[in-house]
């Protein structure tokens, strides 16, 4: 199958991302999945194949309104990935995963509070977790669509994560910076509920973070 170079990239960076999620060890076998925007829709990894076998054709083009392309079928988890990237045009790319620790939390019903600055990372004061639905309905993506709400990340309850941002890379980013927060979080739980950061000095990381990282230089 014939795909411009630009489309082809992108295939190729989602199975690169599907397997950095294992080998960070942040989800296991197939259990996550990866997605895109990509035209009038989004390319998503398909279900029930190993990462280390995916090839670039078995990636699916799947369009707003939920029509698949080619000869494989998406995750079972195209629903949400589809309705949160048609919602929020500031995210391209969405990483879920099944992460140790922050499955641990979502299990609990717990959301992640500000108990570090980095909580900051994805877009608020917190990162709730999404109420229980089962996994592949339209009604685990409306509960999605809730807890994502000016935020870039949310728990599934009895389920995982989901990270997004404006590229693979930082959306994957994104997801190790939740699992490292839902471990800290925990570590703290046998001393009591910790300490968090004020709304006010979320407010000031908030900020900050949008100049965060390498600058243009002012001319």
């Amino acid at each position: 199958m014939s795909y411009s170079p630009q489309e082809l990239a992108l295939r190729k960076d989602l199975i690169d991302t599907c397997r950095n999620m294992n080998r960070l060890g942040i989800n296991k076998g197939t259990s996550g999945n990866v997605s895109a925007r990509h035209g009038e829709g989004l390319l998503i990894t398909p279900t029930g194949i190993a990462y280390e076998a995916l090839q670039p054709e078995q990636i699916v083009q799947v369009d707003w309104e939920g029509n698949f392309a080619g000869d494989f079928l998406p995750s079972s988890e195209w629903r949400f990935h589809r309705d949160v990237l048609r919602a929020r045009p500031d995210l391209n790319a969405l990483v879920h995963t099944h992460s140790t620790h922050a499955t641990t939390l979502a299990i609990m019903g717990r959301s992640i509070p500000a108990i570090h600055y980095m909580i900051a990372a994805a877009g608020g004061k917190d990162i709730r977790c999404a109420p229980y639905a089962t996994f592949g309905t339209q009604t685990l993506a409306d509960f999605i669509l809730t807890a994502m709400e000016g935020r870039r990340a949310c728990l599934l309850a009895h389920h995982g994560v989901l990270a997004g941002h404006v590229s693979l890379g930082r959306a994957l980013a994104l997801a190790v910076t939740v699992e490292e927060l839902a471990t800290q979080y925990l570590h703290c739980l046998p001393f009591g509920e910790p300490p968090c950061l004020d709304d006010d000095e979320i407010d000031v990381v908030l900020e900050k973070f949008r100049t965060y990282g390498q600058q243009p230089r002012e001319a």
